[in-house]
């Protein structure tokens, strides 16, 4: 990527994590591709795959429907060939808890024509790195 696309990609998704965090899953999904490849861990509640911005918005809704209060952070974007890694913090509150939860993790974004055409996330960020280091070659 260029610095300027690397530019876009990043405010893209910096708009669509404050669009997440604000409760506004349509605004956070409107700039992925319309087939988008999205996988969380199996780990994560909900985790799994999920294919286009219909069930990318579901998924969506449906982690941040059990937190009481909270935001996901991003302090980092790395930028690896066509790729974006995204280094978060996620410090929420789930409803009729009392203790926040904080978790730290990467997101790993795949452009393509300036659009995130997939995403796969994972709990370890280090893991991020690697994966994305050996899918470019590097």
């Amino acid at each position: 990527m260029t610095s300027t696309e690397q530019q876009h990609a990043i405010t893209l998704l910096r708009h669509a994590y404050s669009a997440f965090n604000r409760d506004d899953i349509e605004a956070a999904v409107a700039g992925l591709d319309p087939k988008i490849d999205w996988r969380e861990p199996i780990e994560f509640p909900g985790g799994g795959a999920y294919r286009g911005r219909a069930a990318v918005a579901g998924y969506l809704t449906n982690s941040r429907a059990n937190w009481a209060e909270g935001a996901s952070e991003p302090k980092k974007f790395v930028v690896h060939g066509n790729r974006v890694m995204v280094f978060v913090h996620a410090h929420f509150r789930v409803k009729g808890a009392t203790t926040w939860n904080d978790v730290r993790l990467a997101d790993v974004y795949t452009f393509h024509d300036g659009v995130p055409v997939a995403m796969r996330a994972f709990a370890d960020p280090d893991m991020a790195l690697r994966w994305a280091e050996a899918e470019t070659g590097s």
